[in-house]
């Protein structure tokens, strides 16, 4: 199981918001059916690894295909093999620590 966390910041566009890019790919993440958490800054995604790169390239695609001129992708991924894990799991190993 990895936790992979995104950021798609659409580039060349006709104005500075991009909360309507964001919304497109967020689409993508729901309708995939994996587990995922939106934040400010990106979006954090649960699964198979191969599962989530396949739904992190819909995500990329998406900008351009609503007239983006360039897209940059930033992928953060924690791939952890000798036991399962979760984004649940890994705040509350936080929490219990302060």
């Amino acid at each position: 199981m990895a936790v992979v966390e995104v950021s798609i910041t659409p580039l060349g566009t006709a104005t500075t918001g991009v909360s309507s890019y964001v919304a497109g790919c967020v689409r993508i993440v729901q309708e995939s059916g994996l587990s995922f958490e939106l934040t400010p800054m990106g979006t954090i995604i649960e699964g198979e690894l191969d599962e989530i790169l396949r739904v992190i390239r819909r995500m990329h695609e998406a900008p351009f295909a609503v007239g983006a001129e360039r897209v940059s992708t930033l992928i953060k991924i924690d791939d952890r093999r000798d036991k399962a894990h979760s984004m649940a799991g890994k705040l509350r190993s936080v929490q219990e620590k302060l």
